[in-house]
């Protein structure tokens, strides 16, 4: 077949079979198909879309174009979960211990970050010693031995994926959202996820800004994941401002350690709670979500879900003394407050903003061969709805450079305060199975 033929049907709003939608991914992946022509074709499903069967088609086409993981020697249901992305989202380091705490497995394959702050394996390797660079016989053995192992990204998962997606970035076609939704699908099931739980964000500090966007997006996933024989769950929840209080590596860190105590920040909790529901309901762990959350909350307050995470430390080389000892995390040598200018109500704080004020301060990335500071970030004092004096502790900028005038102003700018209370936004604002 034609690669031209094919990008001509889609241009017209045809429909593309299955061995067609192969032969495309097969071609590109192997560099018989040109850059120019897999342009045109994303520009051509930028503009007609997909059906669900050719998103399905596209997503497991991807997962068919390099290795996958098998995961059949770990017992019981994987479940795996994929959030968006957002500032301040420490939910994997809370969820992949509590979780496994109460018998379901976490077999989770992370990446590194890039923008605001670290990905995951950044902020886990905060935490001294602690490594990802295992093989998989040893990964498989420590999920079976200790119920939850963290691993890199296999650089040869999913290589479609990631050709398709640096075109698109360079080609206005990254915010499509058959081409979005395939490509996180993609990885969790290349990954060898039994079931998947999605936190899809909505908001300023989201990659989808609307709650129809999101809404649109989960539905996507949903629908490919349960075609394709993975349940699939999603929840919506808000990135208007950023999750928890921390925002930084080794901050985060010891919030992850708080929240699993039981005296973390109420919003990171609630949502761990839900996602967490979910997960052992999909891993039949748990007949309902009720059922699931007085599960996980007898963890934490049993100190099961803390010794869980020392135990998930330690097997990887981590320190996990700074479970009992946070300050033998990356600690910055500035702590500078951010006082109020005036008394009030917090009306909004800009998450994407706050983001990007501590990615001034070297907690992200600003290109892929960017240098981490891991101790350094922000903690923040007050959160939408919150009352506050004038010269009280907005936040705490914690740097390892005395000169912040950048980022003391960007922290002005992202947080408004009004004379009359605000009522907060939801948390999660729905779900989609």
């Amino acid at each position: 077949m034609r690669t031209v033929d094919l990008i001509t049907k889609k241009r017209d709003g045809g429909e593309l079979e299955k061995d067609e939608i192969n032969h495309l991914i097969s071609g590109y992946t192997d560099g018989s198909i040109p850059d120019y022509q897999m342009s045109a074709m994303a520009m051509a499903i930028f503009f007609r879309g997909m059906t669900p069967t050719e998103r399905a088609d596209l997503t497991m086409a991807m997962v068919h174009s390099g290795e996958t993981i098998d995961l059949s020697g770990v017992s019981g249901v994987k479940v795996d979960k994929h959030s968006t992305g957002g500032v301040g989202d420490t939910t994997t380091l809370v969820l992949a211990p509590l979780v496994a705490s109460i018998g379901v497995p976490v077999a989770k394959m992370s990446g590194r970050g890039l923008g605001h702050t670290g990905g995951t394996i950044d902020k886990l390797e905060a935490v001294p010693g602690f490594h990802v660079e295992i093989d998989n016989a040893e990964f498989l053995e420590l999920v079976n031995r200790n119920g939850v192992a963290v691993i890199g990204q296999s650089n040869n998962l999913t290589p479609a994926d990631k050709k398709l997606y640096g075109l698109r970035d360079v080609t206005g076609t990254v915010n499509s959202i058959p081409l979005i939704a395939s490509s996180i699908m993609s990885k969790k099931i290349a990954s060898g996820a039994d079931a998947i739980v999605l936190d899809v964000k909505t908001g300023d500090g989201a990659f989808m800004k609307t709650l129809s966007e999101a809404e649109d997006l989960a539905a996507c996933m949903v629908d490919i994941g349960n075609r394709v024989g993975r349940q699939t769950v999603a929840v919506l929840s808000d990135m208007s401002q950023p999750l928890g209080n921390a925002i930084g590596n080794a901050l985060e860190v010891k919030e992850a350690i708080d929240t699993l105590r039981g005296v973390g920040p109420k919003d990171l909790t609630e949502l761990c709670l839900i996602l967490g529901s979910h997960m052992a309901v999909l891993a039949g762990i748990a007949a309902s979500k009720e059922e699931a959350r007085q599960m996980l909350q007898q963890s934490i307050a049993s100190g099961q879900a803390i010794e869980k995470f020392k135990t998930f430390l330690a097997a990887q080389g981590g320190d996990a003394t700074v479970v009992d000892h946070p300050e033998h995390l990356p600690t910055a040598k500035y702590q500078i407050e951010v006082p109020s200018k005036e008394s009030g109500y917090v009306a909004s704080i800009a998450a994407e903003n706050v983001g990007l004020a501590a990615m001034l301060l070297g907690a992200g990335r600003a290109t892929k061969t960017s240098e981490i500071d891991l101790a350094v970030g922000i903690v923040l004092h007050k959160k939408i709805g919150d009352a506050v004096q004038s010269g009280e502790s907005l936040a705490t900028i914690h740097a390892n450079k005395e000169a912040v005038e950048d980022v003391l102003a960007k922290m002005y700018e992202s947080i408004q305060i009004s004379a009359i209370r605000v009522t907060p936004p939801p948390l999660v604002v729905g779900e989609i199975n």
